[in-house]
């Protein structure tokens, strides 16, 4: 199955919330809006998508359902990926690798730092046992779809199983290093110009290592990736990652190298993709969860 191109006219639904998805778009021309409750009492948009940039790889990627609806503003023109033609169209588009994987960075790191706020904000709120300074906040929120009421909110943890099955398909490479327990892989403040897959040993993610307020925010375990957010924004790494066995051996993966990986073990993309969306859930979850806190905060 290959891709194709597609057009709509100003209203037309694209993507429906909910439906099962098996292919996702790439928008070339116009312009398109996203929607939580489309066409609902409580509808909200949560965003505008130009020229150029993708939407409905999520359901694609991890086969599950719409997240939101999708529906022309104007006349549109995309190109529609099939999930089956995914393997092809990289092939043909190889550029097209880290243009994805940019994308589910971006949203990362936006849906990263909207959570830290909300956990600020609902530490405080403990802490004051008030809300009410937060009132302008809760506006906010929902301009970014984020379902208050007990009605309408859902919450859905992301399920790892995918995303393990996803990393069992991944060879065993000989490229990489093996670190002794103890070595710091990478520290809090690098310039990140490269992710990893750890392949065997154990790896402990850690805020503030090493000082007095260290705090280990996760443990990766084989085969998962590690360190790929820095990579795609080209930021400073804001955590610092220690193997934590000896014999920990892990893959070095730069950006530039993706095409290439690709063409020789397509199933690491694969799981590089399932990765990044996986996490992207989980943040999610974390933040609408907060956010539900906050609002449910003495509003029983």
């Amino acid at each position: 199955m290959s891709t194709f191109e597609k057009t709509f006219s100003n209203g037309d639904i694209i993507i429906r919330e909910g439906d099962s998805g098996n292919t996702f778009f790439q928008l070339l021309e116009g312009e398109v809006a996203v929607y939580k409750n489309y066409g609902k009492g409580d509808e909200v948009q949560v965003a505008v998508i130009e020229p150029g940039q993708y939407f409905g790889e999520m359901a694609v990627i991890e086969t599950y359902p719409r997240s939101s609806t999708v529906v022309a503003t104007g006349d549109v023109k995309v190109v529609e990926i099939p999930a089956e033609a995914l393997n092809d169209y990289f092939t043909q588009n190889p550029d097209k690798i880290l243009a994805i994987m940019e994308v589910f960075g971006s949203r990362i790191k936006k849906m990263t730092d909207d959570c830290n706020e909300a956990k600020k904000a609902l530490d405080d709120v403990r802490r004051t046992n008030s809300r009410d300074k937060y009132l302008g906040f809760f506006a906010q929120m929902a301009q970014q779809s984020i379902y208050l009421t007990s009605k309408n909110f859902r919450l859905e943890r992301p399920s790892a199983e995918e995303l393990r099955a996803a990393g069992k398909l991944v060879q065993s490479s000989e490229d990489g290093e093996t670190y002794n327990y103890g070595t710091i892989i990478f520290k809090e403040g690098d310039i990140g110009k490269c992710m990893y897959i750890l392949h065997s040993g154990k790896v402990g993610i850690y805020s503030k290592y090493g000082q007095v307020d260290e705090l280990k925010l996760q443990e990766v375990e084989p085969v998962a990736c590690f360190g790929e957010m820095e990579m795609l924004t080209g930021e400073g790494r804001d955590t610092t990652a220690v193997a934590e066995e000896g014999g920990t051996r892990v893959e070095i993966i730069n950006a530039e190298a993706l095409p290439g990986l690709f063409q020789t073990n397509p199933a690491k993309i694969d799981m590089i993709l399932k990765s990044l969306s996986f996490r992207l859930r989980s943040v999610t979850y974390d933040y609408f969860k907060a956010c539900k806190e906050i609002y449910d905060f003495n509003n029983d």
